[in-house]
């Protein structure tokens, strides 16, 4: 189906209840419904917003075009939640209803100030010539619950010298001010991150662009968060328009973060290493993190990707968010694992443990399409040892280490309903070491993978049939020695 300008602009108080519950019945109906993701009722997720700590519980709310699986008029869904675990949905938390955020309401973040929680967000306009005009705004949250948008932006015009791509504002606060990052476009069309201050949140003042060593890297930054930990300063941020680059930057858009020495807001110098990936797999973008009250920072991203079609398009709905991942640094580099919460989805525990021989064995309980897996291999002298997952008759989706290579591989090729085949069916990353351990999270329609306790992660969707529920270890040319456990989610 081709989507009209008109079609995608339509506000969900213009469907009528039939149209709704067609929607819903259609999305109802989808065999790749998630078990234990984020996920939209209906119509089209995107990136994860506002998250953050208030009231005694998380708040996570979402880019949500609710009318079909594209990007049409954005709102702001809400969901909430006491572990980072179980989430309630609880509506529409912002919605394009004003001036200036008339044609959407684009992605930002929140803070608790004064015991209320304080959204900024872009607010997307359209003139007459269908000409973007982005403003900053911002909507407090009561502890209620009940959001109410401040009349006029907080940040009501572009700086010189940038495009109309100007969005994504992500705030926190150093001693008694406030900052905000937002993803912008230079005039050359080269992408950057600006820099804004305040005192109250309401008024802002431009302190200029973040100084890096990137000064040509891609077209547009998008969705930066910047944060300290562990005496360093991380700046997250997804560039669009990098070329592939061996195995790096093989998807449309990539995510990723510089790390270094904590930002110079005086000068807005970041000095910082290497641009670095967040995630190796095919389907991760637009990620935000907040810090918990016991001081943990968290991530979420968006488990899919802009302008890509998914098989989920069919039944109304299209993509989900990653699960919470706690981030630390380890030796100049981010490390993620999922949150330690996350083991209350446990069920029955099977343990196993064996040598694989050049060889592919199966075990019983060891199948499922919704289960965690930790497995370890060590003793290796195979030059290629992994494990299949969803695997049936004919398809598999397939991880493996080349010992030769020293290469983690992740293989989609047969994973069930193809798309986005036009950026490859195999990503891949360098691992070194004699062991390896490899944590899975499956569930019915995705996987997310952390390699040597959160080293590098993968995450991907997959699509395969409802049959397809084995899990397949195996070693090539030689030996492993291996164990593993599983839980059913």
């Amino acid at each position: 189906m081709i989507w009209t300008k008109e079609q995608r602009y339509r506000r969900i108080e213009d469907a009528d209840k039939e149209e709704i519950l067609k929607l819903q019945t259609e999305v109802e109906g989808c065999e790749w419904r998630q078990t234990f993701h984020i996920q939209p009722e209906t119509g089209l997720l995107n990136d994860p917003n506002g998250f953050s700590y208030y009231n005694g519980e998380y708040h996570l709310f979402y880019q949500w075009f609710p009318l079909g699986p594209v990007h049409g008029l954005k709102y702001w869904y809400h969901t909430k939640s006491k572990d980072l675990v179980h989430w309630e949905n609880t509506g529409i938390g912002i919605e394009p209803s004003g001036v200036y955020d008339s044609h959407g309401a684009y992605s930002g973040s929140a803070i608790e100030h004064e015991g209320k929680l304080l959204i900024l967000y872009t607010g997307n306009t359209r003139d007459e010539n269908w000409v973007r005009h982005p403003f900053q705004c911002l909507a407090i949250m009561d502890a209620a619950g009940k959001i109410n948008k401040v009349e006029q932006p907080v940040i009501d015009h572009v700086p010189y010298g940038y495009t109309d791509h100007f969005r994504d504002p992500k705030v926190w606060k150093a001693e008694d001010e406030f900052y905000a990052v937002i993803g912008a476009q230079r005039e050359n069309e080269t992408g950057c991150v600006v820099l804004y201050r305040s005192k109250d949140l309401q008024n802002w003042n431009f302190e200029g662009e973040l100084q890096t060593s990137l000064s040509s890297f891609g077209y547009m930054w998008e969705c930066p968060d910047y944060f300290e930990m562990q005496d360093q300063g991380v700046l997250i941020f997804s560039p669009q328009g990098l070329n592939p680059n061996g195995d790096l930057f093989q998807n449309i858009y990539q995510s990723g973060y510089i790390l270094g020495e904590p930002l110079d807001v005086r000068t807005g110098t970041l000095t910082h290493g290497s641009f670095q990936e967040l995630d190796r797999g095919f389907d991760f973008y637009a990620p935000q993190t907040m810090l918990t009250p016991d001081g943990r920072r968290i991530l979420v991203g968006w488990m899919g990707l802009p302008e890509m079609d998914y098989p989920t398009d069919k039944n109304g709905w299209a993509h989900c968010l990653t699960l919470p991942r706690e981030l630390w640094i380890r030796e100049s580099k981010l490390i993620q694992q999922p949150v330690q919460e996350l083991q209350v989805l446990r069920k029955q525990q099977h343990d196993i443990k064996d040598v694989l021989f050049d060889e592919k064995k199966v075990y019983q309980h060891f199948n499922g399409a919704s289960f965690e897996l930790i497995c370890e291999f060590e003793n290796i002298d195979a030059e290629t040892f992994g494990v299949e997952f969803r695997a049936g008759e004919k398809e598999k989706t397939i991880l493996k280490y080349d010992v030769v290579q020293r290469k983690v591989i992740l293989d989609r090729t047969f994973s069930g309903e193809p798309f986005g085949e036009k950026y490859g069916t195999v990503r891949k990353c360098s691992v070194d070491g004699s062991k390896l351990k490899l944590h899975l999270f499956v569930d019915i329609s995705s996987v997310e993978i952390f390699i040597n306790d959160g080293e590098e992660v993968f995450t991907s969707r997959i699509f395969p049939g409802a049959e397809s529920q084995g899990i397949r270890f195996f070693a090539e040319d030689g030996r492993t020695l291996f164990q593993a456990s599983k839980w059913d989610i």
